[in-house]
């Protein structure tokens, strides 16, 4: 009988070889696409009920254009700058609030909660740093007992960050430092902190309902703010140059073409790096064109805005008004972090993990209580942020701040641009065009001398069709074949 032969032994595989083996191992899908079949998938994810920021970016374009077509103001360059800044206050609340919702939580007091940290930040600056003679002494230990509350908390929960802010804030207060713009804001940003601290703590450890909690510190924190302010007071901040150019300042030419510059190019760079990366290691990605296209896309807009925006928009030929508006880099740079912190970190991950479905990430030994109680602090001391632009729009801060429809304005923004109220499901850049899109009802019906009634059912007509989008294409979503 004779033998077969024996068959040679493949040489093993090494480099891009072993690679690809690895990847085949594990099944990663390195499957490439050409540009009209990415295309046909996005149409086809579109059809699912995969919607995402589609929906307030096509009613954006529509508003626009109407506001355009019967109003010869709207679209003037001033116009334009004043919207910028108009919508950036209630939009960084937004941004905030946006972390909460994809755990599927609300947070109802991150309005007034901003309203306590602008109302501290007023009178620390009024006040010359003398939160004592400013609250009286009761008032003012019992701050402070309550901020050493939230870092004790905060420690207990082990987060770290809101701890210690909330030990910063306590020792701005007790050391009376003068007043100073810079100061003034940090301690906004820390008494937010400390603040979302304890809603965390409510949330997260006692187990009470999100929404019972947040509506009864809503109540409770104006009650706050009217015990610092005063009924019918009025706390200005307009004489500080710092705090009110926050809002109300621009950047110089030269400031603006380089806020261009590293917007573009930082973009460019991370976008382009991280396609190249993924096609290097043979890994799914978009085609280069459609990212190529992208790219271009955002600097061309980016030079046209910095362009108009750099262009003398004063109404009188006596004065100069050109520039950015500061909230412009001011939103950008909240937006980059919060962006990368939700796609780029393990801490993100976990936040999309615990939304969409946290039992399944408690067994996958995820700390959902410490997840859970976290958003509350990114919402509230992003509401300071916000609290802090919106004070320095109007130059003053009264008993209402934060208050009113700061709160619903701020929700209806995330949920508008596209974040799910049932969790799991959003972006901060939803945030952001949810924002554009109220501040552009509200300034658009202002030009066309509409009354508040007619604003504020607009804005609910808005809100609920942007609502009922999100409703109907998660149960469309639900009923496509995975």
């Amino acid at each position: 009988m004779t033998e077969t032969p024996a068959k040679p032994a493949e040489p093993e595989a090494t480099g891009s070889g072993s690679a690809k083996a690895a990847i085949s191992d594990f099944g990663i899908d390195t499957t490439s696409m050409s540009t009209a079949e990415a295309v046909r998938d996005y149409l086809s994810r579109l059809r699912a009920g995969q919607l995402g920021s589609l929906p307030a970016l096509l009613g954006l374009i529509v508003l626009v254009a109407v506001f355009a077509g019967m109003s010869d103001v709207f679209l003037s360059l001033n116009n334009i700058a004043n919207l910028l800044a108009q919508g950036a206050g209630q939009t960084i609340i937004a941004m905030g609030i946006v972390f909460v919702l994809l755990i599927g939580e609300i947070d109802l007091a991150a309005g007034t909660a901003s309203g306590v940290t602008a109302a501290v930040m007023a009178m620390h600056y009024v006040e010359n740093g003398n939160l004592l003679g400013g609250m009286g002494s009761t008032v003012f230990y019992i701050f402070v007992l309550v901020l050493g509350v939230g870092a004790a908390l905060a420690i207990f929960l082990r987060l770290w960050a809101g701890a210690v802010l909330s030990v910063v804030a306590i020792a701005i207060a007790m050391l009376g430092i003068a007043a100073n713009p810079w100061v003034e804001m940090l301690l906004a940003l820390c008494v937010g902190a400390a603040i979302g601290s304890i809603t965390g703590f409510l949330v997260s450890k006692i187990g009470m309902p999100s929404f019972v909690v947040t509506l009864a510190l809503f109540l409770a924190w104006q009650g706050v703010i009217l015990q610092f302010i005063g009924d019918g007071g009025v706390l200005g901040i307009s004489s500080s140059s710092v705090l009110d150019k926050v809002a109300n300042g621009n950047l110089s030419t030269f400031g603006s073409w380089l806020l261009f510059v590293v917007g573009a190019g930082g973009f460019a760079a991370v976008t382009l790096g991280r396609h190249f990366t993924r096609l290097k290691r043979g890994l799914v990605t978009q085609p280069t064109p459609l990212v190529l296209f992208k790219v271009g896309g955002v600097a061309v807009l980016g030079a046209v805005a910095t362009y108009l925006l750099t262009i003398n928009r004063a109404p009188s030929p006596t004065i100069v008004i050109s520039g950015v508006p500061y909230v412009v880099p001011i939103v950008l740079v909240l937006l980059t972090i919060g962006t990368y912190v939700l796609n780029r970190t393990r801490y993100g991950r976990h936040i999309y993990a615990v939304g969409g479905n946290a039992e399944a990430a408690r067994r996958a030994g995820i700390n959902v209580t410490k997840i859970r109680a976290s958003v509350f602090v990114v919402s509230s001391a992003v509401a300071a942020v916000g609290a802090i632009v919106y004070s320095s729009k109007v130059g003053s801060v009264d008993p209402q701040a934060g208050g009113l429809n700061t709160l619903l304005f701020a929700v209806g923004a995330a949920v508008i641009g596209g974040t799910s109220l049932f969790g799991g499901k959003g972006r901060v850049f939803d945030a952001v065009i949810g924002g554009t899109v109220l501040a552009v009802v509200a300034n658009g019906l202002g030009l066309l001398k509409q009354p508040a009634a007619v604003v504020s059912i607009v804005t609910g007509l808005v809100l609920l069709l942007a609502a009922s989008v999100d409703a109907l294409s998660r149960r469309r979503a639900a009923a496509s074949p995975r």
